[in-house]
C-alpha cells in the first residue's frame, strides 16, 4: 500500500508555476528522495503534502487521507521537519522538547528523542548557544517526538558536520527498517543516493526523472579513467576515449567491463595504466546531466524566440 499518493498535482503563485502536474506514490517503510534544483518546486511540493498549501488541481493522499480536510488525523501521523522552526532562544534543547511533548499526542519521554537526534549531551543548552546543524538535529527530535508513521524530512541535514550526519542516516534507515515512511529532500546527492529506494527528480515544477534509484543508476553509462602512457596514442586504446591532458576516459554502460577490456590490452602490451579509476553511475552523474540538458534546453528557446 502506498503511504502517500500524488495525483496531477499543480500549484502556482500568480503567473509562476511552481508545481506543474506531478504525480508519484511513496510505498510504505520505504525512503523517497525528492529532489532538484533550488526552485524546482520541491519544498513547495513539501507544504502541498503536508497540508501547508492548498493545491489548484490534483490531489495528495497521506495514508489515504487528505492532508488538509483530515488535517487533525493527518497530524497526529505524521513528523514534519521543515527548513526553518521557530525556537525561543533562551530555552534548552531540553526544555524545547518537553514543551513540544505537551501538543504530540502519545510522544516519546523528551529523552528518548533527544537521545534519537544525538542531543543528549546538549539537553541543559540555550537554543540560542547551538550550532546551525544542532538546531536541525533539534528540529529532528520533535520531528520524530509522535513516532510518526509517514516522516517528512526539508534539508534535514543542512549545517551537520560529516560525522553528525551519518548519525542522522542511521537513524533514518533505523526507522525505514520499522516501518516508518520517509520523504525528503536534500542538496546532499550523497544522501539521497545512501537512503532513498526511490526518487523523482524536479525541475520547473516538474518531475523530469522518477522511479526506483537502483535501476535509475543503472540505466546511465559509468566511465573508466586512467592515464594515457606517454607511449600511446588515443586512437590506439581498444575503447573509445576522451583524452584531458593526461588522463584518458572511456564512458561505458558496463565499466567493470570497460576496465577488464583496457587492462587485458595494456597487459598484451607490457603497459601499466596508472591511476586507473572505475566509476558506476552516481546520483551526482544524472543531476549534472538533467542540469546541463535543462540549460541548454532554455538557451535553445532563448535563441528561438529572439530574447537575450
Amino acid at each position: 500500500m502506498a503511504a502517500i499518493q500524488v495525483n496531477h498535482l499543480s500549484k502556482s503563485y500568480g503567473s509562476f508555476q511552481a508545481v506543474d502536474d506531478i504525480s508519484f506514490e511513496v510505498e510504505a517503510g520505504t525512503v523517497f528522495a525528492l529532489l532538484g534544483r533550488n526552485g524546482a518546486g520541491k519544498t513547495t511540493t513539501m507544504e502541498l503534502l503536508t497540508g501547508f498549501q492548498r493545491p489548484d488541481a490534483g490531489s495528495v493522499r497521506v495514508l489515504g487521507l487528505d492532508p488538509l480536510r483530515d488535517r487533525a488525523q493527518v497530524r497526529g501521523n505524521v513528523g514534519i521537519m521543515l527548513q526553518e522552526a521557530g525556537f525561543f532562544p533562551d530555552l534548552t534543547a531540553g526544555q524545547t522538547v518537553e514543551i513540544w511533548r505537551d501538543f504530540t499526542p502519545a510522544a516519546r519521554p523528551a529523552s528518548e528523542a533527544l537521545e534519537l537526534a544525538g542531543l543528549t549531551a546538549k539537553a541543559k543548552t540555550k537554543v540560542r548557544q547551538l550550532s546551525g546543524g544542532e538546531k536541525r538535529r533539534l528540529d529532528l527530535a520533535l520531528a520524530l517526538l509522535g513516532r510518526p508513521d509517514v516522516l517528512f524530512l526539508d534539508e534535514p541535514t543542512t549545517g551537520m558536520d560529516p560525522e553528525a550526519r551519518r548519525d542522522v542516516w542511521e537513524v533514518v534507515r533505523d526507522l525505514a527498517a520499522r516501518g516508518t515512511t520517509v520523504l525528503l529532500t536534500t542538496h546532499y546527492l550523497e544522501e539521497a543516493q545512501q537512503l532513498a529506494t526511490n526518487l523523482a527528480i524536479m525541475d520547473r515544477g516538474r518531475i523530469v526523472v522518477g522511479g526506483d534509484m537502483a535501476e535509475t543508476l543503472a540505466a546511465r553509462v559509468g566511465r573508466v579513467s586512467f592515464e594515457l602512457p606517454s607511449v600511446v596514442q588515443p586512437g590506439e586504446l581498444p575503447l573509445l576515449a576522451t583524452v584531458r591532458g593526461k588522463v584518458a576516459v572511456v564512458q561505458a554502460a558496463d565499466p567493470d567491463l570497460a576496465a577488464q577490456t583496457l587492462l587485458g590490452w595494456a597487459s598484451a602490451r607490457g603497459l601499466r595504466l596508472r591511476g586507473l579509476e572505475v566509476r558506476t553511475a552516481s546520483l551526482e552523474d544524472l543531476f549534472l546531466e538533467l542540469a546541463h540538458n535543462g540549460e541548454t534546453a532554455q538557451n535553445s528557446t532563448t535563441t528561438r524566440d529572439g530574447r537575450a
